[in-house]
């Protein structure tokens, strides 16, 4: 049986040829009651674009970079969905490559990318080493996932709003009762962002902040709520820089025998498949992960039609997701 074609998809769809390959190619100059009926074509036809034919007649690989800062981060795992999904309705291709590793065998980040001549690359989280986006983004779309710190010009950057987002966790401690309100702090310009949005939202209700340094993983978060448990004023609620920082509070308070959210009250941030796990049950800040990558992939698909511009940035509109893991102080229920 002959395998269909673009002609079979356009009248399927009841367009035009240039308008699918429009779609094809993930324009964004097609409205969306148009794309959604030539993806429906595509998918009822089984339609697959011949990739060696494309790549040769565009002079494109049609293959995207990802490169991502730590893979063990179940963030960025709903980050890469979110960011996949477009790209593949689009015709386009990943290529993962994992920063940590790539700097601990002392290799240019950008290079493999380079080699292969991908069409583009989206830097996925703080990327240590990758100043040389300007240059990069000279010869390729470059756009920051997941990331705030300052980018050269012509990047784009997609992340949520990360201060506002701590403002909403804290605030929603606050109106619990709480008053000693500690945060496990991250690095970073993202962890400097939710410190700050912390800080103005215990003194905007006229409270003290206590703020611990952290480092972004379950034993750093295990470690900081120790001492903040070791004090003898100790906090009654602890807000994590990220989920992964939370889970480890939440082991150190089980084992210094308080009951969580009896005894302490603990919020993270992420809303990361971990916190949604039943006996974690976390409170936590939603930042829309999935949003977030295919935000990232649009703006990547932008930048095909139109690669002159300074970059944008893009922030995402954080949610609390109350679950089991805040309460009242032990003040207030005693």
């Amino acid at each position: 049986m002959k395998p269909p074609t673009i002609r079979d998809v356009a009248e399927r769809a009841g367009v035009s040829k240039s308008l699918v390959s429009l779609v094809l190619r993930g324009s964004g100059q097609v409205r969306a009651e148009k794309r959604d009926v030539v993806l429906k074509a595509v998918r009822e036809l089984g339609y697959r674009p011949n990739a060696a034919a494309r790549s040769l007649s565009e002079q494109r690989t049609r293959t995207v970079g990802v490169l991502l800062d730590d893979l063990r981060n179940p963030w960025f795992v709903d980050l890469l969905d979110g960011l996949n999904s477009l790209l593949h309705a689009a015709g386009l291709h990943m290529l993962l490559a994992d920063a940590r590793l790539n700097r601990r065998m002392g290799h240019d980040l950008a290079e493999p990318f380079l080699d292969l001549g991908t069409d583009g690359l989206v830097v996925v989280g703080t990327v240590p080493g990758a100043g040389g986006l300007g240059a990069l983004a000279r010869r390729m779309p470059v756009v920051v996932a997941g990331a705030r710190e300052p980018q050269p010009p012509g990047v784009d950057v997609v992340a949520g709003d990360d201060e506002h987002g701590a403002r909403l966790a804290t605030e929603h401690l606050l109106a619990l009762g709480h008053r000693r309100i500690a945060h496990l702090a991250g690095h970073g310009a993202v962890g400097e962002l939710r410190r700050r949005g912390f800080e103005a939202g215990m003194r905007a209700y006229g409270a003290e902040p206590l703020v611990e340094p952290g480092d972004l993983t379950e034993e750093g978060g295990y470690r900081g709520t120790v001492r903040l448990l070791s004090r003898p004023d100790r906090p009654t609620a602890v807000f994590a820089v990220n989920d992964m920082a939370s889970v480890g509070a939440l082991s150190a308070a089980e084992e210094l025998g308080l009951r969580v959210p009896r005894d302490l009250s603990v919020a993270g941030y992420d809303n990361t498949s971990i916190s949604r796990l039943r006996h974690v049950w976390l409170t936590t800040v939603d930042t829309a992960p999935h949003e977030v990558g295919r935000r990232a992939a649009r703006c990547l698909l932008d930048r095909f039609e139109r690669p002159d511009g300074e970059g944008r940035v893009h922030l995402a509109v954080p949610t609390l997701q109350i679950r089991g893991t805040t309460a009242a102080p032990p003040e207030l229920t005693d």
